[in-house]
C-alpha cells in the first residue's frame, strides 16, 4: 500500500464518501497503517509497528478496519473484542480528509463489527489532550466517563 495522500478535489461530501472503501485490513496493509498514523499525527505508542499489527490481525482479522481511496489509506480504527466488551481505539483520519464524515463512518463500522461479535458495551480510548479527537468523541453521541481512571502497564 502507498503512503496516505490527499484524495484530491471534492465536488461534495456524498460523492467523496462513495470514492472511499471501508474494509477489514490485511497483513499487507500493516506498514501503510503505521505510516498513516505518523502522517495523521497520532500519539505514538510502543506498538506502532507492522509486526504488532500483524499479531493483532492473527488474533482477529476483523479488528483493524481501514478506509482506502485510490489505493491510499485515508483512515483506520481498531475495534477490539475480548469476548465480553468492545474497545475502539486508534481512530485516525489523514488530515486532508478530516471533517468530511470519514471518522464517523469508521466509528460506525467499528460499532457494527463489535455488535456482530456480541458486544453490548463499548469503550473508547481517547488522548485527552488531543482537542480535535476529544471534540470528535464529544460530538459522536458517546458518553464521556470522567469518573473513571485508566491504568496501564507497558
Amino acid at each position: 500500500m502507498a503512503l496516505p495522500m490527499p484524495a484530491g478535489t471534492r465536488s461534495g461530501q456524498s460523492e467523496h464518501m462513495r470514492m472511499l472503501t471501508v474494509r477489514a485490513a490485511a497483513p499487507a496493509d500493516a506498514s501503510a497503517v503505521v505510516a498513516l498514523w505518523r502522517v495523521a499525527g497520532a500519539e505514538p505508542t510502543h506498538t506502532d509497528d507492522a509486526a504488532s499489527l500483524c499479531r493483532l490481525l492473527e488474533h482477529d482479522p476483523l479488528e483493524l478496519i481501514v478506509a482506502e481511496a485510490d489505493g491510499n489509506l485515508m483512515g483506520s480504527v481498531i475495534a477490539a473484542w475480548d469476548g465480553q466488551r468492545g474497545a475502539i481505539y486508534r481512530l485516525v483520519v489523514v488530515p486532508s480528509e478530516r471533517r468530511h464524515g470519514l471518522g464517523r463512518r469508521l466509528l460506525r463500522a467499528a460499532e457494527r463489527r463489535l455488535a456482530n461479535a456480541g458486544a453490548s458495551r463499548l469503550q473508547s480510548i481517547v488522548v485527552e489532550t488531543d482537542v480535535q479527537a476529544a471534540g470528535f468523541w464529544r460530538a459522536s453521541g458517546w458518553e464521556e466517563q470522567v469518573e473513571r481512571l485508566r491504568f496501564v502497564m507497558g
